[in-house]
This record gives structure tokens, C-alpha cells and sequence, in this order.
């Protein structure tokens, strides 16, 4: 089904159920139309099942599932609203989606949904449970034919070739591994550690594995060929078996010896490779042994076909065959074809798909083959960088992806007929010459060429299939142009010209700015010699910044992927207030935070953002992808909202007058002397009762989430006579007074003489807000409560004295929760809350009533809460395992908040979290301004 007909499909099925919508009678045909007629699934009633019984307390039928594609449907009636809780049999008042969250707690774990949607025949509301806090993405009927893609995701089961190409990828991998782990331990001890020996190896490896696919893949001619000539050789005649195979792809026939045919026919009969690859004769080989004998001739080469591999998910998954800890401090992490298209699509392969699509449409022959020549000359013109290219995988699925369309040309120009050439011309005209990188490691950067050669060789055997031509990949004729360097003292122009290049793309190094070494502290200063405040960014910064400086007077766009840090908190007034004003950067599309998916065998969790952008003024609308789809809206800032360009910058007071300071709690410095655990406080006051009037509980960010009991000496204003004859305390006193005295700051040391007191003493008289500095992102609120004066609140928590019940409702709101989750920092993916959030959040001006209604709805938080003493926050703020009367109460109180901001129902603040902070974003512009008069 072409993208016309599936548009035209969309709009008549549209125009059918318009108005339509029984829920018992009608959704199980409105479904099995929709993925029939709409999406091209021939048998959908072997696709989706209906009905699946789940057991609560009492038995429930789910309305849908799609097991292939990890879809859980939940369908209601016609005009039923998909946001308002419904009563469940067992008095639960619960929305849709809810609902479905309390089945998906029944299923299997194998079973649990990636996407829950709930229908109501005219809207679906689509949850990616990758996100399960976020906003659903909301698709009107009425709006099907132009957003038909954005369903897409229903039949969406993966490509079966590509999961397939995806075992054989990794498993090839596990074989290279062991490859390496076989040579590397036969290398003595003292030369294990030597750089020269293992770049040797890692070339080794390389050049194997492109022997082994040579062969499967019929590069060198006859299949099993590299096989059938180490075959003939024992253990100890391996090595220099391979030393003279090596040679001999790296001569030219002409060059080889004359009597090579009569004295070695086998290896005669290689052909000759270039590019390269076999160039260095001086690369150490270590002796055999039986086991690598085995493990190359059976296990790699026997047993396995090299020629199934995807030279994209391969690169990077054979790169895992390097140190761990190697990979670790270059911050590399892997990418997979899914999240890779996320950059390229957007930012230019959609354009080009549309493009061709639209010339093949045309009817005049004449026309539409001119037009296809024209077009392929086009892919051919285009040139890419990734500066920071790793095993190359974006550069090899982007060629991949242009070599696709320009064989859908061919078969477009071939009229399915055989289309002969002269050996002369060449129907291929994208070539892996278009593409450039730099890469700081020299595996990598052979690893990343080896992919381009592999993906060209498989490209090619495409195009043999559709002109039936047999096409010569060898020697390899074209260059892959990987440079190896740091691409932060690179100059990018000596790479590629400025003046050549199209568009930059990639996923640089994921290294927040606390764990930089000194070395790319350096590459930092280097690259924003025009920015002093730079210290605090994360060091993908700097290739922002490169981009930029290189991308100025020209039309390159660049799409990287980064942690979502670069997006929030600090580092949003930090660098994209300096990229918008200073060099004229434009956000043309991004991702908003999603989880990141990794085909190498150990996947990282990291949370990124994609973000393409230009340093030209454009008048198209803008992407904003969120979930399963994507907004066109007129801006993108930097924190990526459709909003103005806001810059929450650190602030010593509140933004709004009248409100309690935020502070952090108290700080012992102490080495861990001072505090006591439950056991150990209970064996102190047993055996000094007296004690228990100074030792108190001690709560941090942990202690208060998970309900934790630590204690602590607290002798402020304590007289030394009341604890000086307990030998215990005194030598905890003594520890103290050592360990800080041992401190590299001045103030610590000075505070050795006063070993029975904390080093910084915040700890109010009186009751106080205490809100954790560090909280799970999967809580969709922080769990934040009173404590008593009596419990002394670490310098883990933040804490504001003297709050009221007002003020507990508007910060444990959804209102206040989204503003933390657009400009707070993260801590790997963890919320990180800082005293900025609480003093730039703009507070609303609500009426007596509206003030009213929010301490009443306060209450009733801590009331369900009360209901279950002996359960934690985090018993109670798990989105699983959320008590329905908390739930509840935090639902009349987020509307309660929401009224007083005015964000009544039917806005879009009401249901959106990016529209409800956009609209924070312009009241915090407006108090700004007023505080600035």
C-alpha cells in the first residue's frame, strides 16, 4: 500500500465510523477494520485478540491486545471522556488508562504492554509505557488521513529480516569476543599492557572478520575459500599461514610472485583486496593454539554464516570486544538502528522518501525517468559527518538507507525489464566516499571502515538482483573517509569542506561535566573560548558548539543525540542562550527525553534527547516528536517545549515574594561518627538512658522516600556534662574531630575543634516542608512531606520552615512536578531537585476559594496517606501500587491547583504536561519582567 492509498484508506474509514461507536457491539469490527483496511494486516483476526481474561478480584476481560506489537487496548463508548475516572465493580474510581495499568499488573512480565491505548472511537489516547508519566499522544478520528502514521506503531512488529540480521549480529559478536579473549591470553604478561601489541590484535580481528564474510558472502570467489586454505595447515603452521594470506590480499596480481600459482595454488587464488585493510606487514600475530585452531575453523567459520550479519548493528556490537573500561571513559554507547533513524529520518531521509515518492507518481514516463535521474544524481551529491562516529554505525545505516533508495530507482528505471550497462558505466552512483568521520580510537575507526565495505558489498548484491548483472566489489575501489582524531582538536573543514558538506549527525560522548577528565576539562576550554561559563556542561556540549561554529553562513544541518541533561536545568541558560544569540541557532525538530535502546550485549539506560538544528532562520514549521509521534509547531527552545525561549537561571531568592527560604539540611561532615543506626541507638540509650534526649532521628532523601530509621548525636545546646562520661560518644567525638582535621578545606579543619556539633546547622525550630534532593524519575510525584522539629533533616533533603498546607498543595501538584521535570538537573535519570526550581517556579494568584480548596485537597493527601502507617512513601508513590484513595486525593488536588492557575478544563495545559510548563514558561517570563521594572 503506497502512502496515497493508505491516506485515502485512512479518510473512508474515517468517514464511516464518524459518529459511530457502541462499545459492546461495535468495537471489535471498528478495530479489525482499522488494521485491515487502514494498515494492510490481511488476517487481522489472527492479529489481535479480543477479550483476554485477567483475574482481579473477580474476573475482567482486557477489550484488546496486539501481541506482536506489545499493544494493550482499552475501547469505551462513543462520546465517553477518555481523562474522567470510571467506577469499577469493586468501587474503584479509575480512568481508562488506569484501568489498564491494574490489568497489565495481572499479566506476565513477558506479556506487559510497550503501548497502552485508550479509544473512544472518535480519539485515542496513546501511552508509551517507556514513559509511563508522560502525556498520551491524542489522535482525532477526524484528523486520521493526514496522521495515519502516527498509528503506525499497531502493526509495527520489527521487520523479520532485521531481527534476524539483529541474533546473527550479536551472536557474531560473541564469536569475536571469544577471538579475542583466545589471541589476547597468548600474548605474554608484560605485553598484554602494551599499546602497539593491542592495536595489533584489534586488527587482527578486523581483518578476520572481513576474511570470514568474504567468504560467505562469495567476495573472494569460491565459498568456504579462507576455510579451505587454513584447513590445510596444523596448529603450529596457522600463524604464518596467515601472515602470508595477509600479504597476498595486499599485492596486486600483477606484483605477486610469478610462481605463487605453482607453488601455493590456494592462496594464489585470493584475490586482491586494497583499501587498506591487509597494508601493515608488521602486525603481531601470537603462535596458535588448538582451541583458536577449533574456535576459527568450526565455531567462526564452519557454523556460522558471516554474510546475514547488518554491518550496522555488527559495528558496534564487535567494538564491545574492547576493555570495558575502555569503552567507558571514551563514553561511547551503542545505537540502535530504530534510535538511529530517529536522527536521520527527520533530518533528511523523510524529505528524500517523499521526494521519490512523488516522481514515481508521476504518469508521464518521460518525465518521471528524467526526474529519477535527476534525483539519484542528487543521493550521489550528498555528503555527511559524524564527528564523533564510533564504529560508524550512523554512516553505514545512512548508506544503507540512500543505497535503498537509489535501488528503488533502478528497479523504477529497469521497468522490470533487464537493464544491461557497458562494463564501462556503473548504474551504482551513491558511493561510501560520501560519507566522513572522526573517531578518537583507531579500533573504532577500522571497525567503522570495515562496516561501510561490508554494507557496500551487501548494497551491491541487491542491485545484482534487480539489474541481473553481476557487479565486481573487489579490490574495493572507494574510500570510506573515517578520520582518526580527537573531533575536538580537529579541525572539521580539514576533514570535509564546509562548502561540501550536507548535514552532520551522531551521538557524541555521554559524559556529565562532574566526570570529566582534565584532559577533556581541556577540549572543553578549547572549543568555547567564547563562553566562560562552559565548566558546567556536559561534554557533548562542545560538539554543539563545533557544529555551530562550522555550520555558520551555510545551509548543514546537524542532528545529534545527547543525554536529556542538555535540555534541563543550568545547562539550557548556559548553552542555548549562547548557540540562539550568539550564533544564530534554530531547533528545527527534536525528540524529547525517551529511553535509550542499545543493541550491544550490556545496554546502557540512558535517557536522550534528539536534537536537529541549523544556523539558518527557517520559515516551515518545526518537529516536536513526543512518544509515538510528532507536533508541527512554530518554535522549539532549549528545553524543548513549543514555547518562547526562557532561560531559568540560578536564583538567590524566590520569584515570588512572601514565601519560607528553601534550604538544605544539616550537614555533619563527620566521617559517619555522628550517626547511628537503629541498632546502635538502641544499644546507647539501653545502657545510658540519659542519652536518648540528644540522640535523634536523622533523615535524608532515602530515610524519609523509604521510611528508613538513622539517627544521629544531635548535641547542639546539649551541656558537656550530660554526655561526657559515656566512653561511646566520646570516642565517636574524638573520630570526628581526626577526620576532619584531615579535611582538605579550611572551614572543615577549623570545625575540629567542635567535633560534637554538625558543620553546617540548618535545622529549623519549628515544623518544615522536607523535599527529597534525589528522587526516582518512575514516580510521576515527588514524594515530599511535613517533619516535626525533632527530627533533624540531612543536607540530603531541602527543607522550608514554616510552610503551610497551601504551599505542601501546589508542590506536591502535577503543575509544580511538570515545571521539576523541565528545569531540574537528573542524576543519571533520577530527579535531582535544587533550591532553583522552588525559587523560579511561578506561583499562581488564586482567590480566597481557589487558596481554600487547595489546603482542603492538601489535607486529604495526608489523610490517604495516614491510612497506611506502616507503608512508605515509596510503598505509596509507586505508580503500581498507588493506594486508589491517594490517587484520588492527589487528582481533586492537581485540578484544584490547576483552577488557580487557570488552566481550566478544555485548555490544553489541562491535559498536556509540555503545554501546562509552556504556559509556566510565559508566567515566569511575565514576573521576571515585573521584578526587572
Amino acid at each position: 500500500m503506497t502512502a496515497a492509498q493508505q491516506q485515502q484508506a485512512a479518510k473512508n474509514f474515517a468517514a464511516y465510523w464518524k459518529g459511530k461507536g457502541y462499545e459492546k457491539g461495535e468495537s471489535q469490527p471498528f478495530w479489525l477494520s482499522l488494521l485491515r483496511d487502514v494498515y494492510g494486516v490481511e488476517h487481522p483476526e489472527q492479529f489481535i485478540q479480543f477479550e483476554e481474561q485477567v483475574h482481579l478480584d473477580h474476573t475482567s476481560f482486557i477489550d484488546g491486545t496486539i501481541p506482536a506489537t506489545h499493544v494493550l487496548i482499552e475501547q469505551k463508548g462513543l462520546g465517553k471522556d477518555l481523562n474522567k475516572p470510571i467506577k469499577q465493580s469493586d468501587g474503584a474510581l479509575l480512568t481508562p488508562f488506569e484501568q489498564a495499568k491494574r490489568y497489565i499488573l495481572e499479566l506476565p512480565v513477558s506479556q506487559h504492554p510497550r503501548w497502552v491505548v485508550t479509544c473512544n472511537f472518535s480519539t485515542f489516547y496513546v501511552y508509551d509505557m517507556e514513559r509511563p508519566h508522560g502525556e498520551p499522544e491524542i489522535i482525532q478520528l477526524e484528523n486520521l488521513e493526514r496522521e495515519y502514521y502516527r498509528l503506525q506503531f499497531l502493526v509495527d512488529a520489527g521487520n523479520e529480516h532485521l531481527k534476524r540480521e539483529m541474533e546473527v549480529s550479536i551472536a557474531a559478536g560473541e564469536i569475536v569476543g571469544l577471538l579475542y579473549d583466545a589471541f589476547y591470553n597468548q600474548f605474554t604478561p608484560p605485553r598484554r599492557n602494551n599499546v602497539d601489541t593491542l592495536k595489533s590484535l584489534n586488527k587482527l580481528c578486523v581483518r578476520l572478520v572481513f576474511c570470514l564474510y568474504a567468504e560467505d558472502a562469495g567476495i573472494f570467489g569460491q565459498h568456504g575459500m579462507f576455510h579451505d586454505y587454513l584447513s590445510a595447515f596444523d596448529t603450529r603452521g596457522m600463524r604464518k599461514a596467515l601472515v602470508e594470506l595477509f600479504k597476498v590480499l595486499d599485492t596486486r596480481p600483477q606484483d605477486r610472485d610469478p610462481y605463487l600459482q605453482d607453488d601455493n595454488p590456494d592462496l594464489a587464488a585470493f584475490p586482491y583486496v586494497n583499501g587498506g585493510l591487509f597494508s601493515d606487514e608488521d602486525i603481531e600475530i601470537p603462535p596458535f593454539t588448538d582451541e583458536i585452531r577449533e574456535l576459527l575453523l568450526v565455531k567462526a567459520s564452519e557454523n556460522f554464516n558471516w554474510a546475514e550479519i547488518s554491518p550496522t548493528i555488527f559495528g558496534a556490537v564487535f567494538e564491545s570486544t574492547l576493555n570495558p573500561e575502555t569503552r567507558r571513559s571514551g563514553g561511547m554507547h551503542y545505537t540502535s538502528i530504530e534510535n538511529i533513524h530517529k536522527v536521520i529520518d527527520p533530518l533528511f531521509l523523510d524529505e528524500l522518501k517523499a521526494e521519490l515518492d512523488e516522481i514515481c507518481a508521476n504518469p508521464v514516463e518521460r518525465t518521471r525517468t528524467a526526474k529519477l535521474r535527476v534525483f539519484q544524481r542528487k543521493l550521489a551529491s550528498l555528503t555527511f559527518l559524524d564527528p564523533a562516529c564510533g564504529s560508524g554505525n550512523f554512516l553505514t545505516e545512512t548508506y544503507l538507507s540512500l543505497r535503498r533508495l537509489e535501488n528503488k530507482i533502478l528497479v523504477e528505471l529497469s521497468h522490470g525489464q533487464v537493464t544491461m550497462y557497458s562494463a564501462s558505466e556503473s548504474p551504482i552512483q551513491v558511493s561510501i566516499s560520501q560519507f566522513y568521520g572522526i573517531e578518537i580510537n583507531d579500533f573504532a575507526v577500522t571497525v567503522a571502515k570495515t562496516a561501510l565495505w561490508i554494507a557496500e558489498s551487501q548494497m551491491m548484491k541487491e542491485t545484482e538482483k534487480i539489474l541481473l548483472v553481476p557487479l565486481e566489489f573487489l579490490p574495493l575501489k572507494t574510500n570510506a573517509y573515517i578520520v582518526e582524531g580527537n573531533a575536538l582538536r580537529v579541525d572539521w573543514e580539514s576533514v570535509v569542506p564546509k562548502s561540501k558538506l550536507n548535514y552532520i549527525m551522531g551521538n557524541p560522548p555521554f559524559i556529565g561535566h562532574q566526570w570529566r577528565s582534565k584532559a577533556q576539562a581541556e577540549d572543553m576550554k578549547v572549543v568555547f573560548c567564547d563562553l566562560e561559563r562552559h565548566g558546567k556542561l556536559d561534554y557533548v556540549a562542545a560538539w554543539y558548539q563545533k557544529a555551530a561554529n562550522i555550520m555558520q553562513h551555510t545551509s548543514i544541518i546537524t542532528a545529534f543525540v545527547s543525554t536529556n541533561s542538555i535540555a534541563q536545568g543550568e545547562s539550557v541558560g548556559i548553552l542555548w542562550s549562547h548557540l540562539f544569540y550568539k550564533k544564530d541557532i534554530e531547533i528545527q525538530f527534536a525528540y524529547r527525553s525517551f529511553v535509550w535502546a542499545s543493541e550491544a550485549k550490556s545496554q546502557a539506560a540512558v535517557h536522550c534527547v534528539i536534537i536537529g538544528f541549523c544556523a539558518q532562520k527557517r520559515s516551515e514549521p518545526k518537529l516536536l516528536f513526543d512518544g509515538t509521534g510528532y507536533k508541527e509547531v512554530a518554535h522549539i527552545n532549549g528545553y524543548l517545549l513549543n514555547a518562547p525561549d526562557v532561560f531559568i537561571q540560578s536564583r538567590g531568592k524566590q520569584l515570588t515574594s512572601g514565601l519560607p527560604e528553601m534550604s538544605k539540611g544539616s550537614q555533619p561532615t563527620d566521617g559517619g561518627h555522628l550517626l547511628l543506626t537503629a541498632e546502635e541507638r538502641n544499644e546507647l540509650v539501653s545502657k545510658y538512658p540519659e542519652s536518648a534526649s540528644f540522640i535523634k532521628r536523622f533523615v535524608g532523601s532515602r530515610d524519609l522516600i523509604n521510611n528508613e530509621n538513622r539517627y544521629c548525636l544531635w548535641l547542639k545546646d546539649v551541656a558537656p556534662k550530660n554526655y561526657r562520661h559515656i566512653p561511646e560518644i566520646m570516642q565517636r567525638l574524638k573520630c570526628v574531630s581526626e577526620c576532619r582535621q584531615k579535611s582538605p578545606t579550611l572551614s572543615v579543619r577549623h570545625d575540629a575543634d567542635t567535633p560534637m556539633l554538625f558543620t553546617q546547622i540548618r535545622q529549623p525550630a519549628e515544623s518544615y516542608l522536607a523535599v527529597p534532593e534525589v528522587s526516582s524519575e518512575n514516580r510521576k510525584y515527588i514524594p515530599i512531606g511535613f517533619l516535626t522539629a525533632d527530627i533533624i533533616g540531612s543536607n540530603k533533603l531541602y527543607i522550608i520552615p514554616n510552610a503551610s498546607l497551601y504551599m505542601f498543595g501546589i508542590m506536591i501538584s502535577n503543575v509544580h512536578m511538570a515545571w521539576m521535570r523541565t528545569v531540574c538537573g537528573r542524576l543519571k535519570s533520577d530527579y535531582s531537585y535544587s533550591p532553583a526550581v522552588y525559587n523560579n517556579f511561578p506561583w499562581p494568584a488564586p482567590t480566597d476559594q481557589q487558596k481554600a480548596k487547595i489546603e482542603q485537597t492538601a489535607q486529604a493527601i495526608l489523610d490517604a496517606r495516614a491510612l497506611y502507617p506502616d507503608s512508605s512513601l515509596a510503598d505509596l508513590y509507586d505508580e503500581l501500587t498507588m493506594p486508589p484513595e491517594l490517587r484520588k486525593a492527589h487528582q481533586a488536588n492537581d485540578r484544584a491547583v490547576m483552577d488557580a492557575y487557570g488552566f481550566t478544563k478544555g485548555t490544553a495545559a489541562r491535559t498536556s504536561e509540555s503545554a501546562c510548563v509552556a504556559e509556566l514558561m510565559k508566567l515566569y517570563q511575565q514576573k521576571v519582567s515585573e521584578l526587572e521594572k
